[in-house]
């Protein structure tokens, strides 16, 4: 007998046995499609709306950077390489600022942002146009320094140690170092994996000290912005992103916690290395959050308190108290889950992600989840609307003690009519999200409609990326397929 047909058979069992989970799944019985109409036909409209606005901010405000250069120098100055040159550095300066900007308006938060797009979409279009942003004030830098040479017939080192007796371009050389530094713990993998989550923080919080380090030089030794309209829309641009910074990365979430005042409530022991933490507060009700969404939480303790996590609710809201699940996956999750005790304070931001019913498409349903990531997964049952015969839910653990919160699971899926299937072993050589019992078993076996569903995928990187691969080749749209990526 296979683990998925124990479950079904047995609804009093308890976790399927070593001998159970080594044998394959079996397919369930083929069922017609589900009904293929849209269920959130209004809100993915708004949703597609809101990205669709942002795109055409973002290319407006390019725009009108090479506008405004354009309507202050015209075509003067490009006659000679040296002024030719000396234009392009500029241009090249500008549209790199512009980039910046964006760049930190897309990490600042904004909940406007965050339900057009989704968090991890917009820090990953943060970290895209990092790049963009490193190349083009380097390179700006470079070509104004030749720029410089060609006018006053001097060396690039002769040029260069002149400028930087001036404050103002000293300011810039530290502001580009600083931004490389940043640039290359983000895009050197093999060093951002053996650097603590909180060290690459520490050092990305060094961006602003190089925003900060590069204003003075491009108001004071910029003609084309240090002066009339130019000048007041570079200053406005600034201060708006300064707003966003410290009224979404710092207000926001402090009045937000002042008002809340949760506090840990119950550690419940899940398995060797994972709990759920279940914390209490005031006025709960008024969080405007989904099943699956997450959240950064700070535990206020003398040892933990200067560590952010990100970690989903693995309960609905119910307006009373909030849950989410911890696996073990470094110092700092293995700190909080061996210190953490009732009674102490939490302090957090969100809630963030687009990981909830909110982007549903379809009437039918996939919920796959992987470790902690079954967490969510719980959530999301609970919160979403389910036809019964068109859910199904799909576990994958190493060990039977890896399925956390299998009871509830299971439960859940008896009384809404989901179909349960638990994925137990050692990882397949040949489709890495399957146990090598399973190997060869498609999603479509189990949910012949898969086409016609919204799929959620949640769990390790790697293992959802396997995921996804499988439900693009049994041929899922993009826009049917939801996952959410919290590495850093």
């Amino acid at each position: 007998m296979s683990a998925t047909s124990a479950m079904r058979r047995a609804p009093d069992a308890g976790r399927p046995s070593p001998t159970a989970r080594r044998q394959g799944p079996l397919p369930s019985t083929r069922t017609p499609d589900p009904r293929p109409g849209p269920v959130n036909k209004t809100g993915n409209a708004v949703r597609a709306l809101r990205a669709d606005l942002l795109t055409v901010v973002a290319w407006v405000s390019i725009a009108m950077t090479i506008a405004i250069f354009l309507a202050d120098q015209g075509l003067s100055g490009w006659g000679s390489l040296a002024g030719a040159t000396r234009q392009i550095g500029i241009l090249t300066g500008l549209v790199g600022a512009d980039l910046m900007v964006i760049s930190l308006l897309l990490s600042a938060r904004i909940p406007f942002v965050d339900k057009a797009i989704g968090h991890d979409r917009a820090l990953a279009k943060h970290g895209d146009l990092g790049q963009w942003v490193l190349t083009l004030i380097l390179a700006h830098g470079v070509i104004l320094l030749v720029s410089y040479s060609l006018t006053y017939k001097l060396n690039v080192i002769t040029e260069f140690g002149l400028l930087m007796q001036t404050n103002a371009y000293l300011l810039a050389v530290v502001s580009g170092a600083l931004l490389t530094v940043v640039a290359i713990s983000s895009i050197v993998m093999a060093l951002r994996r053996r650097m603590p989550q909180e060290m690459w923080h520490i050092i990305h919080l060094t961006t602003y000290i190089a925003v900060i380090a590069s204003i003075p030089h491009q108001f004071s030794m910029a003609i084309v912005v240090n002066h009339g309209f130019a000048r007041t829309y570079w200053i406005g641009m600034y201060a708006v992103t300064a707003f966003c910074l410290i009224a979404f990365r710092l207000l926001l979430p402090l009045f937000t916690s002042l008002e809340h005042q949760l506090t840990v409530a119950h550690v419940e022991r899940l398995s060797a290395d994972a709990v759920a933490i279940t914390m209490t507060g005031k006025h709960l009700d008024r969080l405007d959050a989904d099943g699956g969404q997450f959240f950064y939480w700070r535990f206020m303790t003398p040892t933990l308190w200067w560590h952010q996590h990100p970690f989903s609710l693995s309960t609905a809201p119910d307006g009373e108290s909030l849950r989410i699940t911890v696996r073990a996956q470094g110092t700092g999750t293995r700190q909080l889950i061996d210190s953490l005790r009732r009674g102490d304070r939490v302090w957090f931001e969100g809630p963030y992600g687009l990981f909830s019913d909110v982007v549903r498409t379809r009437n039918a349903v996939v919920l796959i989840g992987a470790g902690a990531g079954i967490g969510p997964i719980v959530s999301l049952l609970q919160d979403t609307d389910i036809t019964p015969g068109r859910a199904l839910v799909v576990l994958r653990a190493s060990t039977p003690a890896d399925l956390l919160h299998f009871h509830e699971v299971r439960n859940l899926c008896a009384a809404r009519g989901a179909q349960l299937v638990t994925l137990v072993g050692r990882r397949s050589d040949t489709s890495p999200w399957l146990p090598a019992s399973a190997n060869g078993a498609r999603l479509v076996q189990w949910a012949p409609w898969l086409s016609n569903a919204d799929v959620y995928v949640c769990g390790p990187d790697s293992w959802t990326d396997s995921v996804v691969d499988e439900v693009r080749a049994s041929g899922v749209p993009d826009k049917q397929i939801h996952f959410e990526r919290f590495s850093w």
